[in-house]
């Protein structure tokens, strides 16, 4: 459910992009290709649908998103699942362990390590 909410919400957001680069922000855009006033779907009635469809989107996206965090899928069974197979593992040292032999079969020059002076 919660893919077929983003997926929604994705064409949403696409469509707004759409509706608003159609507009032009001094009045013109989609609605000034229409000369006539008397017009059944003329300049006023274009920009008004542009305007309620802006709007409507947005309101379409923000409710999307609010429901999405609803059917959010859980973390908790994926860091149990973690904690379990840490816990299978065994005990860890805290210090890594090194190969001691270079891939010649030559033994690794070992570099002491002296304690940092407190």
């Amino acid at each position: 459910m919660f893919i077929a909410i983003l997926i929604l919400i994705i064409i949403a957001s696409l469509l707004l992009t759409f509706v608003v680069l159609i507009q032009n922000s001094k009045g013109g855009g989609l609605a000034a290709n229409f000369a006539a006033g008397n017009q059944t779907f003329g300049v006023r009635q274009t920009a008004d649908f542009l305007e309620k469809a802006t709007w409507t989107l947005a309101i379409i996206i923000l409710a999307l998103c609010i429901l999405a965090t609803a059917f959010t899928p859980s973390r908790r069974q994926g860091d149990n699942a973690v904690l379990q197979r840490l816990e299978q593992t065994g005990t860890n040292t805290g210090a890594p362990e090194f190969p001691t032999a270079l891939p010649g079969g030559e033994a690794a020059p070992v570099d002491p390590v002296e304690a940092p002076a407190e």
